[in-house]
């Protein structure tokens, strides 16, 4: 449907210190060059195994960034699995810095353009036995009628605005508008919930590994997020987790983290390749990974396999938007950049929040804490269960 090649090229061109990966044919993935991620308690053995090539550190809560000198041209990601080990056990938490999409055009992303339709009705909040917050790790939020004048969103209007023209192109970039989308797509299944959104990818939708850990500690350490939606990932070059993300995503769960004690549910896209490869952080085991349906069949562009927890309608779904006016001219009078602040999209970027806003509708009609709620709405006993695409969520 769109040229791969093309999107590839320039996603490489604005991201210049990108490279392509692959241990095998076909299986390819993107990191930073010359950068490798390392928890700090493994810090002082890795800088001193890397000795040779090192350029410099970074420190961040919890982890580093080591970079290594250009000119040696390492294989960071060779170098991670000698210095991780090979067995089933690391024997060092160390990772290449892998880029992460919301879901781009190219291997992953959804599987059409977003396209403007006509406004649609805001939500009507029903009344909330109990508040809940969903913690939005995306592009941010643009000003939008459906929740301008709530107090959760004027609370961080300024530092989570989208940015929707980041190369001066007048085109709005690839995934500009994404977090905005999945706003949207929350609120339609559980409108009491208040948004926190974190600004993690660009509005081409890449961002990076430290990026995502960065967000899920920021997460952690504020303590009142009761859900958090990840409609981005990646695949890694050796298709094992990532120890870094898999730490920060296990800090989440730690009873009495936050104020009220309570776990964080983390629900993340399966990936758009149509693959069974696992798309991390959503193959993780503690998190809830959820692909995407095309009526009552799985959407062709979706992933699937054992790791996948949920499925749900993820093609053609209409949700708030930005507003923007690009150069495209009218075709037949439909205007295709056009942008009045609503659009249809598909993805399993947009089948994750209707799942996460069924769960956070469930606990705020309840009452109840958001792991439970998502132990009623992921029970195979309750629900149609799928071959490879797990328990269907109703939304």
């Amino acid at each position: 449907m769109f040229d791969q090649e093309a999107m590839l090229e320039r996603l490489l061109a604005r991201h210049r210190d990108a490279t392509v990966v692959s241990l095998e044919d076909e299986r390819p993935t993107l990191i930073r060059r010359d950068q490798l991620l390392v928890a700090d308690r493994d810090v002082p053995a890795v800088e001193d195994l890397v000795r040779r090539w090192f350029h410099a550190r970074e420190d961040h809560a919890s982890l580093a960034r080591i970079r290594l000198r250009p000119p040696a041209r390492v294989n960071v990601c060779e170098l991670a699995a000698q210095l991780s080990g090979d067995g089933r056990h690391r024997r060092l938490a160390v990772a290449p810095n892998h880029l992460v999409h919301g879901q781009p055009l190219w291997w992953a992303g959804p599987a059409d353009l977003p396209r403007p339709t006509a406004p649609v009705d805001a939500p009507r909040a029903a009344t909330a036995a109990g508040p809940v917050t969903i913690a939005v790790l995306d592009t941010g939020l643009s000003v939008h009628p459906w929740y301008e004048s709530y107090d959760w969103y004027q609370e961080q209007r300024d530092e989570v605005t989208e940015l929707l023209d980041a190369d001066l192109d007048y085109e709005l970039d690839a995934q500009a508008g994404h977090g905005t989308f999945i706003a949207g797509v929350l609120l339609q299944q559980a409108p009491t919930a208040r948004i926190r959104a974190k600004r993690v990818i660009g509005g081409d939708g890449v961002g990076d590994e430290l990026d995502m850990i960065r967000a899920l500690n920021w997460v952690a350490q504020w303590g009142q997020a009761d859900i958090v939606n990840l409609s981005i990932g990646c695949h890694t070059y050796d298709d094992r987790p990532s120890p870094l993300v898999a730490r920060a995503i296990a800090a989440l769960g730690v009873a009495g983290r936050g104020p009220r004690g309570h776990r964080v549910v983390v629900v993340a896209c399966a990936g758009n390749t149509a693959s069974d490869r696992p798309f991390w952080p959503a193959a993780l085991k503690q998190v809830i990974a959820v692909a995407a349906l095309d009526g009552a069949d799985r959407a062709w562009f979706s992933n699937y396999g054992w790791w996948v927890d949920a499925c749900t309608q993820g093609v053609g779904l209409t949700s708030c938007f930005i507003r923007f006016d690009g150069p495209r001219p009218r075709v037949n009078g439909f205007d295709p950049d056009g942008f009045s602040g609503y659009a249809t999209w598909s993805g399993t970027s947009f089948a994750t929040p209707a799942v996460a806003g069924a769960i956070a509708n469930l606990a705020a009609a309840e009452g109840l804490p958001a792991p439970a709620a998502a132990d009623r709405i992921l029970d195979p006993m309750a629900a149609l269960t799928l071959p490879d695409l797990g328990v269907h969520v109703r939304t």
